[in-house]
């Protein structure tokens, strides 16, 4: 299937409405996603990044049913992660010296995944590239999410390939963001940014600043994943400056997971001090045992605050609750503020293990958390409220 875009723009890309788990089960796809692939048409034609490797076969019989092969005179690897890049050695079995151009780490990269020496063509920011009457300017987007990221921008149509950055996964008959539901789609753009480009922020700035100062009018952003944006396209950059920008909501979440029910018992008497004390404040309760990871990993990124919990188990903390907190550690989220809770039969390490743990996660502590023993009774669960309160009095203050 083939879509036109413009006037010289083609999608010719892939919509996988079946995937449920991508980058190896470490981010979940509810609304499955696309791999977006684009054929630019001019007196020359190129062919901008290709598809998963899965669907290398179909891509390539598709795309021969949309062009001719020998007239793709250059090809664009905006990025070589598989799931862009994937198609890329089944196409070169049939146009093997047509030239690639990408960055030099895309190169690189390109070479360790498939180990064959094409004809590749290093480019940096601000080379460009004639089609005839239209240009494809280069813009390197280094660690937007890999070291090999570019851009690339089509003149007189007024394009930005952005390949990562500004997408979801997010399958859909439909192509453009002014034709979807667009709760459904922030939904999956703010879950895409906060797990995959949260810990690159900085470079998020310091690129989104590069281009804007590039004076370049913009009509279309065309993702690698997802819909595009056409309608007031740069909607999507200035959510990205908000989000790079040690994003958040006025939101607590509270992360946990529970053997007997004491510490979920902790958790919801927590949450209900918190309430008490801050009507204003959305309050969410994530058991981590039962959810999924990237949507609770969503929330903490909105929060301003994050309350973690766990028994304690062989002196230790539930390996749920342990597997979350490294992946925030892992994420870099900035400005926000935590605290520990959790309950225990006797030895009873888990909230000094948590505490040390966010720690750990850049996160400024409120104080060294709430433990109680076995399923909480009344007294304890007051404790939890009057807890709840206090913590939120402390978060508040400091805004």
């Amino acid at each position: 299937m083939s879509i036109k875009l413009s006037p010289s723009v083609t999608w010719v890309g892939k919509k996988d409405w079946e995937l449920r788990e991508f980058h190896g089960m470490e981010y979940s796809t509810h609304r499955g996603s696309s791999y977006n692939s684009y054929l630019v048409r001019d007196e020359k034609v190129a062919l901008i990044d290709t598809v998963w490797l899965p669907f290398a076969d179909e891509f390539v019989k598709n795309l021969k049913k949309e062009i001719d092969l020998s007239e793709i005179d250059y090809i664009i690897a905006n990025h070589a992660e598989v799931d862009h890049s994937g198609a890329l050695p089944e196409l070169m079995k049939e146009i093997p010296d047509t030239p690639i151009y990408c960055t030099r780490n895309g190169v690189r990269s390109l070479k360790g995944h498939y180990h064959q020496d094409w004809n590749f063509v290093e480019v940096k920011t601000g080379d460009r590239l004639s089609l005839g009457k239209k240009e494809l300017i280069f813009i390197e987007a280094r660690m937007l999410h890999w070291p090999d990221s570019m851009f690339c921008y089509l003149t007189e149509e007024q394009i930005l390939f952005s390949n990562d950055a500004f997408g979801q996964h997010y399958a859909t008959e439909f192509m453009f963001n002014d034709q979807v539901d667009q709760a459904e789609l922030y939904q999956e753009a703010i879950k895409y940014y906060a797990n995959i480009l949260t810990p690159f922020s900085s470079f998020v700035e310091k690129k989104i600043n590069e281009f804007v100062s590039l004076n370049l009018p913009l009509s279309m952003i065309c993702t690698s994943h997802g819909i595009l944006w056409r309608d007031n396209p740069l909607q999507i950059v200035e959510k990205y400056m908000e989000w790079a920008g040690d994003y958040q909501e006025n939101q607590i979440t509270l992360i946990y997971d529970t053997m007997w029910n004491g510490t979920r018992r902790m958790a919801e008497a927590i949450a209900s001090g918190i309430r008490a004390a801050d009507p204003e404040v959305t309050v969410k309760l994530c058991n981590i045992g039962r959810s999924d990871k990237n949507d609770v990993i969503t929330e903490v990124f909105k929060s301003k605050a994050v309350l973690v919990g766990s028994p304690t188990i062989n002196k230790g903390i539930l390996t749920a609750v342990a597997a979350i907190l490294e992946e925030i550690r892992g994420l870099e989220f900035k400005n926000k503020k935590a605290a520990a809770f959790g309950s225990y039969g006797w030895s009873g390490e888990s909230v000094k293990m948590i505490t040390g743990l966010l720690k750990e996660c850049g996160m400024e502590l409120i104080d060294d958390g709430i433990r109680v023993m076995w399923n909480p009774d009344a007294d304890s669960i007051a404790k939890c409220v009057e807890y709840g309160k206090q913590a939120a009095a402390a978060v508040s203050k400091t805004e």
